[in-house]
């Protein structure tokens, strides 16, 4: 169970750091160097806003929105003149923060490892499917501060929704290209499927509701054990500091579908903010399909068979933090930062085929 006050001297064990978790190592940190340049050119233009970036004043069902920015509000306040300016700064950050960021995986992972014809490898069964998730997570997310770019622009609705759906995919999809052209790893069908799905989980969304009534967060738990060889094998794999082990532990990782109960009943009294959350996990995962590892020479050194692999669900409350009123504008940049993440609530567990409790998720 992934929480602070339980399991802490548990026998479970975490991921390896191979091929797969390279993958989702990568995949994260092209989308946060994409984000780092692209913050640098909408930053100092979005400090210039006036009235286009004010939320609406009142609050009912109708206005209630988890969007960065207010479509309405900008229509209204824009000039064409403001518009062609904003389309060019978040062109020029698109363009920055992609070739940056595909330069900087190119140089830091495809480099120094051999080339290859184009190739396909399947790695469908791995790590429990959560790199898939991962995956799915990636993308939706990616696309979904796209998205918000371009809605910051004032282009057209569907404009900015397919267009910030498609930068999403293309940006995780990169990745997938470089693979394929790596001895060291291949194309994935299961990744550029999962890419597809993430995107499409926003842009489905905006199209039908024009918001994001169910959002995918993340939440994450460095893992220890009671057993020195696995808290040094552990060290070993996936490295002994925080950042490393957020990058790499999938044991440590959830995933969730955040549902904003307000936007399925308008006419309730629920707070705005109040979400129910699904999530999963795994845990129990020492390598790719089996808790083995094997040295240079072939020869086995690391076998823990015996400790189960297995996949967790969990029913949680959350809250959505860009409910939160307010007209500070870096407030409320930083609240749609922070709501990628999930709030630390209680959650119910089902994990091998019992029903538990935490008292605090992370």
């Amino acid at each position: 169970m992934k929480r602070a006050f339980q399991y802490i001297s548990s026998p479970v064990v975490s991921l390896t750091c191979t091929v797969s978790n390279n993958s989702a190592i990568k995949r994260r940190i092209f989308f946060l160097l994409f984000a780092f340049f692209a913050a640098i050119f909408i930053s100092p233009a979005a400090a210039q806003d006036s009235a286009a970036n004010e939320t609406p004043k009142t609050f009912t069902p109708a206005n209630i929105s988890s969007n960065l920015y207010n479509d309405k509000v900008l229509a209204d306040t824009l000039s064409d003149q403001e518009k062609n300016r904003r389309i060019k700064i978040i062109t020029a950050a698109n363009i920055a923060g992609y070739s940056a960021a595909t330069l900087g995986i190119y140089h830091a992972w495809y480099k120094d490892y051999p080339q290859s014809k184009f190739h396909v490898f399947n790695d469908i069964g791995e790590w429990q499917q959560m790199d898939k998730i991962g995956h799915v997570y990636s993308a939706y997310a990616a696309s979904k501060a796209s998205m918000e770019l371009w809605r910051w622009t004032g282009i057209d609705r569907k404009k900015r929704i397919w267009i910030g759906g498609l930068s999403g995919f293309v940006y995780q999809t990169t990745i997938e290209v470089l693979d394929g052209f790596s001895t060291e790893w291949g194309w994935s069908w299961g990744d550029f499927t999962a890419n597809i799905a993430g995107s499409g989980l926003m842009v489905a969304q905006e199209l039908a509701w024009d918001r994001q009534r169910i959002q995918m967060k993340w939440s994450f738990h460095r893992k220890k054990y009671n057993d020195a060889m696995l808290n040094s094998r552990s060290d070993e794999l996936f490295g002994k500091s925080t950042p490393e082990r957020i990058l790499k532990d999938y044991n440590g990782q959830t995933y969730w579908l955040s549902g904003t109960l307000k936007d399925f009943f308008p006419k309730s009294k629920l707070p705005a903010w109040l979400q129910l959350s699904v999530g999963t996990g795994a845990e129990g995962m020492f390598g790719g399909y089996e808790n083995i590892a094997y040295d240079d020479g072939g020869n086995l050194e690391f076998d823990r068979r015996d400790i189960k692999r297995y996949r967790q669900w969990y029913l949680a409350p959350d809250i959505d933090l860009t409910r939160i009123k307010t007209n500070k504008k870096g407030i409320r940049m930083a609240l749609y930062v922070l709501n990628i993440f999930k709030f630390p609530t209680p959650s119910l567990e089902l994990s091998r085929g019992k029903l538990g409790w935490n008292w605090l998720h992370f």
